[in-house]
């Protein structure tokens, strides 16, 4: 379709504006991540003296990287409305976030929407794919202790005794409570085809809008952090005494990621703002620990029958623009989440003045030393 005149002025505003949104996205990473690894690195004495207040500040700093990532989509206009639970009442306990999984923009979208929850952001480890490791947050995830997984049936096994053993290395260490996981594999567009033709062979339910979850990376993360009582059961919370004690795993956080017109944000999308502004939605229900089955074949049904209600939820959402209401409840209720443009500012601002000092300490000792 050819572009008409009362269109031009459009387009070449949206074409500087994304020009403009990407040199400062570049600025962005070269004084947020340098001041970052920095300052992680003069803080290292404190690793030694103090790892449980070194591991704090760094999980700030995190919040913080994460937080400029969001305001990337917050200032063009991609926004969150929550439903479902209210997941402020479980961030202080341990929980595991299991997400469908549509397109990047997912991570982009939960880096936004968990801002306002305390500390889950400073405290939280991502699960992702390992093309994720080789992107300029690379560094920062490694740094984190996120955990790089490579897909793929050869790699499998390798892959869960590795995550097994970064668990059982970083999440206590380093004094994590929440994981984020995406129990499908891969994006929507990839997997759907092949999750159809399994769901087929085995007598499964036929989806669309989700596919099937794989179980192996959260079996390994169910036993390697719920707690066992005396007799072999979890000890995890109950819905109705939040204020639960109990250590180890407490919570599963079913996460349901739904997009206008099952049209999903990439991250391009995210960092150069051309699409019009969207409201993404995002839709939670918590369970128990107690409530979930430890055995492979129960967890697989327990996953299985999860990502089912998806499909109902995902259906019923682009039927009719909302989630269905949650037993219980005549009406479905939601929540506009929000930004602090203030605190935005403010971290933006200590970004851009920690690079400008680092900047001037390195350039003092190199001019010293040559």
């Amino acid at each position: 379709m050819a572009m008409t005149l009362e269109e031009a002025p459009w387009l070449g505003w949206l074409l500087v504006k994304a020009l403009m949104r990407f040199a400062f996205m570049v600025a962005n990473n070269l004084v947020a991540i340098p001041s970052y690894i920095c300052y992680v690195i003069i803080l290292q004495p404190l690793r030694v003296l103090d790892s449980k207040r070194f591991w704090y500040i760094e999980g700030i700093m995190y919040k913080w990287l994460l937080g400029m990532v969001a305001s990337w989509g917050w200032y063009a206009g991609y926004t969150v409305m929550e439903w479902g639970e209210d997941i402020k009442a479980v961030s202080k306990d341990e929980a595991v976030m299991l997400v469908n999984h549509q397109a990047t923009g997912d991570v982009c979208t939960l880096m936004m929407c968990l801002q306002d929850k305390g500390l889950v952001v400073a405290q939280m480890m991502w699960l992702m794919d390992h093309i994720f490791k080789y992107t300029n947050f690379g560094i920062v995830s490694l740094v984190h202790g996120d955990f790089f997984i490579r897909q793929g049936r050869s790699y499998r096994d390798q892959q869960l005794l590795l995550l097994k053993k970064h668990l059982e290395n970083n999440y206590r260490s380093r004094d994590r409570k929440w994981i984020v996981l995406f129990p499908e594999g891969g994006f929507l567009r990839k997997r759907r085809e092949t999750s159809q033709a399994f769901a087929k062979k085995n007598n499964l339910p036929f989806l669309t809008h989700v596919t099937l979850p794989r179980s192996g990376a959260t079996k390994i993360i169910l036993n390697a952090l719920v707690a066992q009582q005396e007799n072999g059961s979890p000890a995890g919370g109950d819905a109705k005494e939040l204020d639960s004690k109990s250590k180890g795993l407490q919570w599963i956080i079913d996460t349901t990621i739904a997009y206008p017109k099952a049209e999903p944000i990439d991250i391009q999308t995210w960092i150069l703002g051309y699409r019009k502004p969207t409201v993404t939605h995002v839709h939670y229900r918590i369970f128990p620990i107690k409530d979930v089955p430890l055995e492979t074949d129960d967890l697989n049904n327990w996953l299985y029958q999860r990502f089912i209600e998806k499909e109902d939820l995902l259906s019923h959402f682009y039927e009719t623009g909302a989630f269905p209401p949650s037993k219980g409840h005549k009406e479905a209720v939601s929540r506009e989440m929000t930004l602090s443009n203030m605190w935005i500012f403010l971290i933006q601002s200590f970004a851009f003045l920690s690079g400008y000092m680092w900047y001037n300490i390195i350039q003092y000792f190199y001019h010293c030393l040559f």
